[in-house]
């Protein structure tokens, strides 16, 4: 729940920021073309706001999956908790880098996703 609610402010001041990025010119032109308020942020200013915040959003959900290790603090088995146990267990440090491993490899595939997503956007190159 804490993670929810910490990254739910995090996405949603992103979100803000994109939004309020937007210059007021762009507001105008939609109401000198007769867009009413709702095609305004749907057609014209949303698909703006996505392609600014695809970043932002990339970055912090590679430090959500991150974070995620914080979650063993709070007792709840979790991938990092799970290889320290066995690396207690086992007297080696092999479980550990393992779990790096896993990690670099989730935060990889985040990343990769992220990227391919900024490609699509980036239209006008």
């Amino acid at each position: 729940i804490a993670l929810s609610v910490n990254y739910a402010c995090y996405f949603a001041e992103i979100y803000r920021g994109g939004i309020q990025s937007i210059p007021k010119g762009q507001y105008e032109a939609a109401k000198v073309l007769g867009y009413t308020k709702m095609q305004t942020f749907f057609r014209i200013v949303l698909p703006q706001v996505v392609k600014r915040i695809v970043p932002a959003m990339g970055n912090e959900v590679i430090t959500l999956v991150k974070d995620t290790a914080l979650v063993s603090v709070l007792g709840i088995a979790e991938l990092f908790r799970t290889a320290q146990t066995t690396s207690s267990r086992l007297f080696s440090t092999a479980p550990i880098f393992i779990a790096g491993v896993f990690y670099f490899i989730m935060n990889w595939l985040v990343a990769a996703g992220f990227i391919v997503i900024e490609k699509k956007l980036d239209y006008y190159k």
